[in-house]
This record gives C-alpha cells, sequence and structure tokens, in this order.
C-alpha cells in the first residue's frame, strides 16, 4: 500500500490492511487447516465427506472465524471474512479434491489433431500418483516423482504463482457487474450490485484509498492548472516548483490535513480537487464573461467608425454632384470635350509602337510555327525507328514459332512414351495398393492387441496404487502400535523406580507388572502379524512387477513388428512419390509449352497496340497540319489588319506635311517586313505539307504490312491453340 507516498518522502501512517483477513487466511492454508485437513482425509481409504465434516468441526470449532451451522441448515460449515458469511456444503470434496480424471485421457486429448480440442485441454493440469512436481531449490530445478498431489494443492501452488507475479507487477484490474438476474436492458438491482461490489473487495478498496491520498498531480500540471486560481502570487519568471505549489496552496487556504507535498507531486484526499476545479470553472467563465464583453464593445466600435465613413463619403458624392450640375451646362467645357477627339497628332507614336508589337507577334508565331515542324519531324523518325524494331520483332516471332513446333513434335514422341510408362505405374500401383490393404489389416489388429494389453497395464497400475494406500494404512497402523510400545516401555521403567522406592506396594506392582506384560505379549502378537502381513503384500507386488515386466516385453515385440510394417509402407511410399515426381516433370514440361504459346498471343496483342498507336500518331499529324493552317490564316489575317491600318496611316498622314517622309519610310520597312514574313510561311507551310504527305503514305504503307503480319501470326496462333486443345483433351483421357 501507498508506494508513491514511500517515494515521495511524505508524512504516512502504516496500516495494514491485510490484518482484517489473515486469520481467515490461517484458517484456510496453515497447517492442521481446512486444506491440509481435506488432503489429510484423502490419503485415508476409509475416509468420507461426512468424517471430513467432523474432524473440521472438532479442529476448528473455537476458532472465531469458523462457525458451524445448525442441524436445519443445508451446509457443512461457514467461513467469515470481510466481505461477509459464506457457507459451504462438503458433499463429494474427497472424490473432487483427487481428481479423478485421468491423466492418459488428458493426454490424448492435448494431442488431438482437431485443433479447438487442444486448445480446449493445452493449459490443463491434473492430480493424481505419478504426477511429477518441478520445485526450484538452491541447486537447480528438482523433479517430486511418485507424489500424490491433490486439487488443493495444485490451487495453492497457482495461488503461490499469481501472487508472485502480482508482486513483480503493478496490476490493473477489471471488475464485471451483473445488473440484474432478468437479463433485461436498463434495470439496475441495486441491493445485487452492491452486494457484488462488497464480494469483490471493491468497497473494501475505496475504504483503504479514502484513507490515503488517491489524487496525486506533478507540480508543473498543478501551477499550469490551477495558477489561474491565485493571481499575482507568484511573480514572473523562474521559480521552484515546489515552492510555487506552496504559495498556490496557501493563498487558497487549503487545510493541511488534507494534502501533503512530495518531492516531485502534490498529493490530495478525496475531495479537494473536485472542489478547486469546481472555483476552476467559476473563475472562467467569470473570465469568458469579460472576454465577450470586450469583443462586443470592439464590434460596436468598428460599425461605428464604418457609420461616420460612409456618412462622410456620402457628403463628398453630393458635393462632386452638384459641382458637375453646375458645370456641364458651362459653354467652354462644352467646346473642350468636342476639340479633344479632333487632336489625333498626339496618337502618332502610340499606332506606330502597335504597329511594332504586332511584328514582334507575327515573328514570335511565326518560330512557334518553326519549333512545332521540328518536333513533327523527331516525332516521324520516331515512328520509323518502331517500325524497324516491329520489323526485327516479328522475324524473331515466326523463327520462334518455328522451334514451337519442332518442340511440340518432340513432345509428342515424349507424351506417347510416358502414357506407357503411366499404364506399367499404375499397374504397380494396383499391386502396391492390395499389398498396403493387406498391411493395413495386419496393423489393426496388432494394434487392437496393443490397446487390450495397455488396458490391462493400466488395471495392474490402479491395483498397484490401492495396495500402495493399504500399505501406507498398515505403516500407520504399526507406527500407533509402536508408539503403545514406547509409552507401555516407559510406564514399566516408572514402575520399577516406584519399586525400588516403594517397598510396601510390591505386591500390587508385580500384579500390574504382569498384566502389563501380558499386554505387551499381546501386542508383540499383533505385531508378528502385521509383519506376516506386509511380506505377503510384499509378495504380491513382486509378483505384479514380473507380470508388468512379462507384458511389457510383449509390448516391445509388438511394437518392432510395427516398425518392420512401417519402414515397408515407407519404401513403398518413396517409390510412390518417385512416381508422380516424374509424372508432375512431364506436366511441368507441357505447361512450358504451354505458356510459351499464350507469351506468343501476347506479343500479338502488343503488335496491334503499336499499329493503334501509330495510327494515332497519323492522326495527330494531321491535327498538326489542320493547326498550321489555321495559324497561317490567321498570320494573313493579321497582315491584310497591318495593310488597312497602314493605309489608314497614309491617309491620316497625308494632311501633315512635315511628317510624310518619315511615315512613308516607316509604312516602306514595315510593307516589305511584312511580305518576307508572307513568303517565309508559306515556304514553311508548302515544305511542311508535302512532307507530311510522303510520311502519310510511308505509314500507310507499313500498316498494311504489319496488318498483313498480323493475321498470319493470328493464323499459326489458332493453329497453336488447336493443338494445345488436343494435348490437354488427350491428358484428360489419360487421366
Amino acid at each position: 500500500m501507498y508506494f508513491g507516498e514511500r517515494n515521495e518522502g511524505i508524512e504516512w501512517q502504516f496500516i495494514d490492511f491485510g490484518l482484517d483477513l489473515q486469520p481467515t487466511i490461517d484458517l484456510i492454508e496453515k497447517p492442521m487447516g481446512l486444506l491440509a485437513l481435506l488432503d489429510e482425509q484423502c490419503l485415508f481409504p476409509k475416509s468420507t465427506d461426512k468424517t471430513l465434516v467432523e474432524k473440521l468441526q472438532k479442529t476448528h470449532s473455537k476458532h472465531p472465524k469458523f462457525i458451524v451451522p445448525d442441524m436445519r441448515a443445508k451446509s457443512d460449515f461457514a467461513v467469515v471474512h470481510y466481505a461477509g458469511r459464506v457457507d459451504y456444503s462438503a458433499d463429494q470434496w474427497l472424490m473432487k479434491n483427487m481428481d479423478p480424471l485421468n491423466e492418459n485421457v488428458v493426454a490424448l486429448m492435448q494431442g488431438s489433431t482437431d485443433p479447438f480440442v487442444c486448445s480446449i485441454w493445452k493449459d490443463a493440469e491434473f492430480a493424481g500418483i505419478c504426477a511429477a512436481e518441478m520445485n526450484e531449490t538452491a541447486f537447480g530445478v528438482r523433479a517430486k516423482k511418485g507424489m500424490f498431489r491433490t486439487v488443493s494443492q495444485l490451487h495453492k501452488e497457482q495461488l503461490t504463482r499469481l501472487m508472485t507475479t502480482l508482486r513483480n507487477t503493478s496490476p490493473h484490474f477489471v471488475r464485471c457487474i451483473i445488473p440484474n438476474h432478468e437479463k433485461k436492458a436498463g434495470k439496475i438491482n441495486s441491493m445485487l450490485v452492491l452486494e457484488q461490489l462488497r464480494c469483490n473487495g471493491v468497497l473494501e478498496g475505496i475504504r483503504i484509498c479514502r484513507q490515503g491520498f488517491p489524487n496525486r498531480v506533478p507540480f508543473q500540471e498543478f501551477r499550469h492548472r490551477y495558477e489561474i486560481l491565485t493571481p499575482n502570487v507568484i511573480p514572473r519568471g523562474f521559480m521552484d516548483g515546489k515552492e510555487a505549489v506552496k504559495k498556490m496552496i496557501e493563498y487558497l487556504e487549503v487545510d493541511a490535513n488534507l494534502y501533503r507535498i512530495g518531492q516531485s507531486k502534490v498529493f490530495f484526499r478525496t475531495g479537494v480537487l473536485a472542489h478547486l476545479e469546481e472555483e476552476r470553472d467559476l473563475k472562467l467563465t467569470d473570465l469568458i464573461v469579460q472576454f465577450q464583453a470586450q469583443c462586443r464593445a470592439f464590434l460596436a466600435r468598428r460599425l461605428y467608425v464604418k457609420r461616420m465613413q460612409q456618412s462622410s463619403a456620402i457628403r463628398v458624392l453630393q458635393r462632386n454632384g452638384l459641382a458637375w450640375m453646375k458645370l456641364r451646362n458651362w459653354q467652354w467645357w462644352r467646346l473642350f470635350t468636342k476639340v479633344k477627339p479632333l487632336l489625333q497628332v498626339t496618337n502618332q507614336e502610340a499606332a506606330i509602337s502597335a504597329k511594332e508589337d504586332e511584328l514582334r507577334a507575327a515573328r514570335e508565331k511565326l518560330e512557334a510555327v518553326e519549333a512545332d515542324l521540328r518536333e513533327s519531324l523527331m516525332k516521324a523518325d520516331q515512328v520509323m525507328a518502331e517500325r524497324n524494331v516491329l520489323q526485327d520483332q516479328l522475324q524473331q516471332e515466326t523463327d520462334n514459332n518455328a522451334e514451337l513446333e519442332e518442340v511440340k513434335n518432340r513432345l509428342q514422341l515424349k507424351k506417347n512414351e510416358l502414357e506407357e510408362m503411366v499404364n506399367e505405374m499404375r499397374d504397380r500401383l494396383v499391386d502396391e495398393e492390395q499389398r498396403a490393404e493387406k498391411m493395413t489389416q495386419e496393423k489393426k489388429k496388432l494394434v487392437e492387441t496393443v490397446r487390450d494389453l495397455e488396458e490391462q497395464l493400466e488395471q495392474e497400475e490402479q491395483a498397484r496404487q490401492k495396495l500402495q494406500l493399504d500399505k501406507a494404512n498398515v505403516d500407520q497402523r504399526v507406527k500407533n502400535v509402536e508408539t503403545k510400545l514406547v509409552d507401555i516401555t516407559d510406564a514399566h521403567d516408572k514402575l520399577l523406580k516406584e519399586k525400588r522406592m516403594l517397598e510396601e506396594k510390591m505386591n500390587q506392582l508385580n500384579v500390574q507388572l504382569s498384566e502389563e506384560e501380558e499386554r505387551v505379549k499381546q501386542v508383540a502378537r499383533q505385531r508378528g502379524k502385521v509383519e506376516g502381513h506386509v511380506q505377503e503384500l510384499e509378495q504380491e507386488l513382486l509378483r505384479e512387477r514380473q507380470l508388468k515386466n512379462e507384458v511389457e516385453q510383449q509390448k516391445r515385440k509388438l511394437i518392432t513388428e510395427l516398425e518392420d510394417s512401417r519402414e515397408l509402407l515407407e519404401e513403398k511410399r518413396t517409390k510412390l512419390e518417385e512416381l508422380n515426381g516424374q509424372l508432375m516433370k512431364r506436366e511441368e514440361e507441357l505447361s512450358q509449352v504451354l505458356t510459351r504459346s499464350d507469351e506468343e498471343a501476347a506479343n500479338v496483342a502488343l503488335l496491334q497496340k503499336q499499329i493503334r498507336d501509330m495510327q494515332t500518331t497519323i492522326d495527330e499529324l494531321r491535327e498538326d497540319i489542320e493547326t498550321e493552317r489555321t495559324a497561317r490564316n490567321k498570320a494573313e489575317m493579321a497582315r491584310r489588319e497591318v495593310v488597312a491600318q497602314l493605309e489608314k496611316v497614309k491617309g491620316d498622314m497625308l494632311d501633315k506635311v512635315d511628317e510624310t517622309s518619315v511615315l512613308q519610310d516607316i509604312m516602306r520597312r514595315k510593307e516589305d517586313e511584312v511580305r518576307d514574313l508572307k513568303k517565309a510561311l508559306e515556304s514553311a507551310t508548302n515544305a511542311l505539307e508535302n512532307k507530311l504527305e510522303e510520311q502519310k503514305q510511308r505509314y500507310t504503307r507499313q500498316v498494311e504490312e504489319l496488318h498483313e503480319k498480323v493475321e498470319q501470326q493470328k493464323k499459326i496462333n489458332s493453329q497453336q491453340e488447336k493443338h494445345r486443345h488436343q494435348i490437354d483433351n488427350e491428358r484428360v483421357s489419360m487421366n
């Protein structure tokens, strides 16, 4: 308990809560406790459940945690612990404690081929004689063999292992609570739930937890979360977490009994953190309300400023509108608006710069057309190279088809040979199967004999165990007789001493001595009888061991015969596997031939795909030609527009005598440039059309040739497919 308090070094008072249940634990586990008496009664042959109950009541009737019920009660005894009184009925306790489950049955279930059955019995442990117990000692692991282990002993071992695991770890438990016995949703039986919580130890754990400091928070987290409750208490800058927490708790006025400050955490009793959370929520609500008020005030101010700006803008618009209304009827303003468009002299330089921009755009278009022409030529070269590659692939495919024809003929010959070998192997298989059936029948007979012998061995083993129990009982009786003899000898010595000391009572002592001697003689006679009975039992044990050795010898002989038969069967199986391997090799060769034919079909599909790609490239080239024509038309239109604009400029410049010579020179230059551009465009488009026409003719020829080759390849593939179907049909008929 309270490992966190110990590690943090705070003041705490040690309370051993295990002492509340310690008397009940001692009643169950201590020597001469309930489990020890149950194991003791299992060793005696004539013990019953009634004798067990009598023994328990006689031994523990005065124990404060052991209760003997009334005669009318159905239970035999009751045990009291912190959860309350628990009544027990000892019906069939001895039989259940000895675990009558046969260990051979458990081993058989664990070795089952069914995975579900094997998983059920995977971790099964059982008690009984000849069970091995592994104990760890200072000298290593030691195995106790031949001990009689009961279910209670297995339970104690499992409990000790569980307790060591719990001590070495930090476990977390999940408690499952039944809300009601009617299996209805939404219904809770409060008394039933409370009883389960009490019996599960949850209420006891809560009681223990409330006596300590269950709530613990690191210093940094406490300061970060609850600093809002202590404004202006912690100064700005760095401060030790422990000192900061102390100042915060002093400001909050928390009772000293409700908290402890450790090395890295602050500990609180139940309810303190809940109160702090409520205070924090109230503080946060106040801050949020203040923040909302500030936000609303800011929005109201911004809306007010916007309205003021709008009102000032409206005033400016009204003032300008009134000024325009006054100005539009002024005669000089009307004259200015009419004369301004007639002054075209200032716009001549702007028109010349616009023409130069148009010339630059026309040159850029021409360069783009030339780049597209180069790309189309590159694509044409690539298509030619791909056509050559396709022709090479077609030549290789024709050569491969010829080789496949030769391979097919060879495989046909091999197939005939294999059919003959398969027929021979089938005949051999029939003979071997008949022999195997005979061997299996013989094996079944041998297995039945082995089972009978094993049953006899089990019966003899049970009889031997009963003899061991009888021997243990006899040994116990002999020990009792010997103890009585020792008591008698002690009494005899005392009588001799009294005889020496008291001579007056010598006659009485002599009489008593004679009586004691007669008793000793009777005891000696009984001892002789017991020793004779023990010798007879030992002779019977020797006979049983001899019988067991003979049975084991017969079992070994049968096992050797079984191993010989298994070796013969394995030889036959190896031969069958070799024959199956040869068949598999032949089938793999056939599958390789089939895969080659499939690859040829895939190559044909690739050729068809390449033809489609070439067709698409031809369509793309046609689209490029159309785009070139449209570009040429656009250039022609631009040229016409430039000529028209130049004509306009000529007409405008006739009025200006001083600038006519300059404009004429500019017009001549522009016209020369336009003519050059037009010639270059026409020559480029003509060359491109000629090349595209030649490439189109070449591609049409190549496509026709490829179509012819593809048709030939399809015919060859159909013939190969027919041959393959014939081979498959022959294989099916063979199988």
